[in-house]
């Protein structure tokens, strides 16, 4: 089964739409919709924004339904010039920015219990991604996605989180999802088209830019699903 988590309505609904012999099952808030799209079973949900929110619906995902990969898609915005909006990034690895212990000697977003800063997301899956992103059409990037309970529209954060994570776009749920997979033992990737520059201007282009964006990411999850379909078949 493959899991699919997006935070908002525009980044899962069109998922949602195309599951067929579906079943829902609200738990703790969260609509989880089990079905299948093609041959392919999957279940999608809706975290809502926020780190918080993207562990409970993982560990739930993982606890009810059991996936064999969980994939995290949506919008993001570019932390790195070369970014452009609406280019696609195919993490390599998550961090989680906020994670601040600084204080007491440990290094700025280093996760306590897993015991390192960067969670490196599954090669296999995050290349299927790629290629299934490129067969779209679409620029891509591979690197360092930054989570936290943020909005970047900040040129001081958005410089901070390239030069001391080496992340080329943020977010609010990668990272999180990835620490719930990396201690579930469950492979995952995150995959984000960029809504805005994670600058002064982010509040205007975020608005303009975010739904264009989700069509990107859930349209590359749909060619992926196809591309396990055809799997399937043989």
């Amino acid at each position: 089964m493959l899991g699919i988590i997006g935070a908002m309505d525009i980044e899962v609904d069109a998922i949602k739409a195309k599951i067929c012999d579906k079943t829902q099952s609200d738990i703790a808030g969260i609509t989880f919709v089990c079905g299948y799209i093609e041959n392919v079973m999957v279940v999608a949900a809706q975290c809502s924004p926020g780190k918080v929110n993207a562990a409970i619906c993982a560990q739930l995902m993982i606890d009810k339904f059991n996936p064999d990969k969980i994939i995290n898609l949506g919008v993001g915005c570019s932390l790195n010039e070369n970014v452009a909006i609406k280019n696609v990034v195919i993490a390599s690895d998550v961090c989680e920015y906020d994670i601040d212990m600084t204080a007491i000697g440990e290094p700025r977003g280093y996760i306590n219990g897993l015991n390192i800063i960067s969670i490196e997301t599954d090669g296999e899956l995050s290349e299927s991604l790629a290629q299934c992103a490129i067969r779209c059409g679409e620029k891509i990037h591979r690197g360092t996605i930054a989570s936290g309970d943020t909005f970047i529209a900040d040129k001081g954060l958005k410089a901070m989180l390239s030069n001391e994570f080496g992340a080329i776009c943020g977010e609010m749920e990668g990272g999180a999802i990835g620490h719930v997979c990396r201690a579930n033992g469950v492979p995952f990737a995150v995959l984000r088209s960029i809504s805005d520059g994670g600058d002064d201007d982010a509040n205007m282009d975020y608005p303009t830019f975010k739904t264009v964006a989700a069509k990107i990411s859930t349209g590359i999850i749909l060619q992926y699903i196809k591309t396990l379909d055809e799997q399937v078949k043989l």
